[in-house]
C-alpha cells in the first residue's frame, strides 16, 4: 500500500503537541479514496493526492527547546545543511498505521509531500527522508534518501539492513522519549520480586489468604521478601536510562554499581563505573543485575553461562534492553539450578516467545511483553522528539538524537 499526501497548505491541530486526527485514521484503515471522501475532497485511488481541510497549527521552535530541555536530549553540533547530501525534503516516507501523525508533520513541514508506507508497499516512489520507518525497500526506491527518524529507543533492526550500513544515512532516534517509563518498569520488577507480589496474585487469584510468608517461603513455595536498602544493583548498560534506574534504585537506598562502555564517569550516587570487560568480577557483587544496553556484537549474548555462574547466589536478574543480550538456555539453567533467584523479562530471545518456551511456567520469573516504554505520555513525548527533528531537518538545523551508526547506539 503507498497514499500520497501532498504538504501544500495542510496545517494540523495539537492537543498537547498534536491531534489523533480522525481523517488521518481513516487513512490506516481505509485507503486513500475513503479518506478524501471522508475530507469533502474529490475521491482518489492509491498513489494520488487527497486533500485535508487545512487547521492552525502549534508545533514551534519554542516547544522544541522546551522538549529539548525537560529530556536532556543531546544536540548534535553539526547543522543538517552541512551533512553530505542534504537538502530540503520534497518527499518524506511515513508509516501507514501512524496516519493519525500526518496533519501535525504537514504543519512542522508544509509542502512537503508525505507518503503512507504499508507493508505490502510496491512500488514505492522515491523520497528524501522517513519517519517511523527503516526497511530495505525503501532504501532500493530512494538512491538519496539520507535521514531517517526513529520514534523508539532500540536501532539495532534498522542498523542491520545493509543499505544503512553501506550509504550511512543520518538516523535519529526517540532517546529519551521512553527513558522514564522503562527506568520505572525496571524498579517495577525488581521491586515485584523484593515484595514476592507475583506469589501474592497466584494467592489471590486462588482467594487465599497467605499471611505466614515465612512458612511459605521455608516450604520453597515463594522467595523470602527482602528490603531494597543495603543491597547493591548492577545497571550494565549506564546510559541514559540506565543513570534513570541508578538514580531510583539509590532513593531506595541501594547502593548502585553501573557498567558503560564509553568510559568511567557517572553520576555521584553510583558508588562504582566499570567497564564492560568487568562484568563477571561486578556481578558477584550485585542482589540485582538490570540489562539495559542497546545490542551490539559486544552485548549479543553477553549474559551466558559464565556471567551466571559468577553472580551472587540468590540475585536476581532483570532484562528491559535487548533480548539477544541474554543466552536464554543460560538464564533457563541458571533458573533450574537455584543459582538464581528469579527474573524479571521484558525482552526475550526468541521475542515473542513461543508459548511452550519453559520460562512462562517457571515459579519467579515475571514476563512482560516488550512493553516497558508504553505509555501514553511516551507515545506522545516520542512524536514530539519526530516534530522537532522534522521542524530541524527542514529547516537544516541541528538534529537531536543522532545514532552513531558504528557503536550501534
Amino acid at each position: 500500500m503507498v497514499i500520497i499526501f501532498p504538504g501544500a497548505g495542510m496545517r494540523a491541530v495539537r492537543g498537547r503537541v498534536h491531534a489523533a486526527v480522525a481523517v488521518g485514521c481513516l487513512a490506516a484503515v481505509a485507503g486513500a479514496t475513503d479518506v478524501a471522501n471522508a475530507a469533502g475532497a474529490s475521491p482518489t485511488r492509491p498513489g494520488e493526492s487527497a486533500s485535508v481541510s487545512p487547521a492552525p497549527a502549534a508545533w514551534t521552535p519554542a516547544a522544541g527547546e522546551a522538549l529539548i530541555r525537560e529530556l536532556g536530549l543531546v544536540v548534535s553540533p553539526t547543522p543538517s545543511r552541512e551533512l553530505p547530501g542534504w537538502r530540503k525534503p520534497k518527499r518524506i516516507y511515513v508509516r501507514a498505521a501512524d496516519a493519525d501523525r500526518l496533519p501535525a508533520l504537514r504543519a512542522v513541514a508544509p509542502g512537503v509531500e508525505f507518503v503512507l508506507v504499508g507493508a505490502d508497499a510496491k512500488p514505492l516512489p522515491p523520497a528524501d527522508a522517513a519517519v517511523n520507518l527503516c526497511t530495505p525497500q525503501m532504501f532500493a526506491a530512494s538512491p538519496d534518501l539520507r535521514w531517517v527518524q526513529l520514534n523508539y529507543h532500540g536501532v539495532d533492526g534498522c542498523l542491520r539492513v545493509p543499505a544503512v550500513r553501506e550509504r550511512r544515512p543520518v538516523i535519529t532516534a526517540g532517546k529519551g522519549g521512553v527513558t522514564a517509563a522503562v527506568a520505572d518498569h525496571a524498579m517495577a520488577l525488581v521491586l515485584a520480586h523484593a515484595r514476592a507480589l507475583d506469589w501474592y496474585g497466584d494467592q489471590q487469584r486462588s482467594r487465599r489468604w497467605a499471611s505466614d510468608t515465612g512458612a511459605a517461603a521455608k516450604a520453597g513455595e515463594m522467595q523470602p521478601e527482602r528490603e531494597l536498602r543495603g543491597s547493591t544493583l548492577l545497571v550494565y548498560g549506564l546510559g541514559g536510562i540506565g543513570t534513570e534506574i541508578a538514580k531510583r534504585a539509590h532513593a531506595f537506598d541501594m547502593r548502585v554499581i553501573g557498567i558503560r562502555a564509553s568510559g568511567r564517569t557517572g553520576p555521584d550516587y553510583v558508588a562504582y563505573v566499570g567497564l564492560p570487560d568487568e562484568l563477571t568480577k561486578l556481578a558477584a557483587e550485585a542482589d540485582y543485575v538490570v540489562n539495559v544496553a542497546p545490542l551490539t556484537d559486544a552485548t549479543r549474548k553477553v549474559f551466558d553461562d559464565r556471567f551466571f555462574a559468577a553472580l551472587k547466589p540468590g540475585a536476581f536478574f532483570v532484562s528491559v534492553g535487548r533480548g539477544q543480550s541474554t543466552d536464554t538456555d543460560a538464564l533457563v539453567r541458571a533458573l533450574k539450578s537455584g543459582r538464581l533467584a528469579g527474573a524479571g523479562l521484558d525482552v526475550t530471545d526468541p521475542e515473542p516467545l513461543p508459548a511452550d518456551h519453559p520460562l512462562w511456567a517457571m515459579q519467579k520469573v515475571i514476563i512482560t511483553p516488550h512493553t516497558a516504554g508504553q505509555t501514553v505520555d511516551g507515545l506522545d513525548r516520542r512524536w514530539d522528539m519526530a516534530l522537532e527533528n522534522l521542524r530541524r531537518w527542514v529547516a537544516g538545523e541541528p538534529l537531536v538524537g543522532v545514532v552513531d551508526i558504528a557503536k550501534g547506539y
